[in-house]
């Protein structure tokens, strides 16, 4: 009887003693990080990048394609001019026979050859040339063509004399390879001589008001 009192309270005090031991604790799992989740939102200094803009369609040109070509060869035209310079001058006409000129004084120049020996004729004679160009349009004809007018005003000394005269002038360009050649020039005066004009031609007087 003694023996199994003294068994109930050696279990008691170990049952005793498992309850207010501390619960025994589990050591911490090592935490992973997933390569995919997402990333933390931005902070005040590390905003997130801007998109980038779409790319929009440039505008259109405000010229016909083409015309900078155009432009760009009636311009070396004009500083030939200027310069009285024959190589200049002759580089931008078509060099053909078929090339004609309808030129100032109403004659007509046919063949580049001809163009050419005229100029060399009369460039030495000519200096101090001012030359300037207004209401200048370009008219496409195609991608192979076009039309060049404009008023211009020309003073020059011609054989030591001082001159001064002003006009029309149109000019036709043919796409010839990768350049752009006159073919045709037609230069006529901005206020032609009255006696010579028929009556038929003369302009009507405006009304008077």
């Amino acid at each position: 009887m003694r023996f199994i009192l003294m068994l109930i309270l050696t279990c008691g005090v170990a049952v005793a003693q498992n309850t207010n031991s501390p619960a025994p604790t589990t050591p911490d799992r090592q935490r992973t990080t997933n390569a995919n989740s997402s990333k933390p939102a931005p902070t005040d200094t590390e905003k997130p990048a801007a998109p980038a803009p779409k790319k929009s369609a440039a505008p259109a040109a405000q010229q016909a394609p083409g015309s900078e070509g155009v432009l760009a060869a009636f311009n070396n035209l004009l500083d030939g001019i200027r310069h009285a310079n024959v190589k200049e001058v002759m580089a931008v006409y078509w060099n053909n026979p078929q090339l004609n000129l309808f030129n100032y004084n109403g004659t007509v120049t046919k063949s580049w050859e001809q163009v050419r020996k005229n100029r060399e004729s009369s460039y030495p004679e000519i200096k101090d040339v001012k030359l300037d160009t207004r209401d200048v349009s370009i008219t496409m004809m195609g991608t192979t063509g076009a039309i060049v007018t404009c008023l211009w005003t020309q003073s020059q000394t011609y054989k030591g004399a001082p001159e001064t005269v002003s006009g029309r002038m149109t000019l036709v360009f043919k796409r010839i390879g990768n350049a752009w050649k006159a073919i045709h020039l037609h230069s006529s005066p901005d206020n032609p001589n009255p006696a010579v004009i028929p009556p038929s031609e003369r302009p009507t007087p405006s009304p008077t008001p």
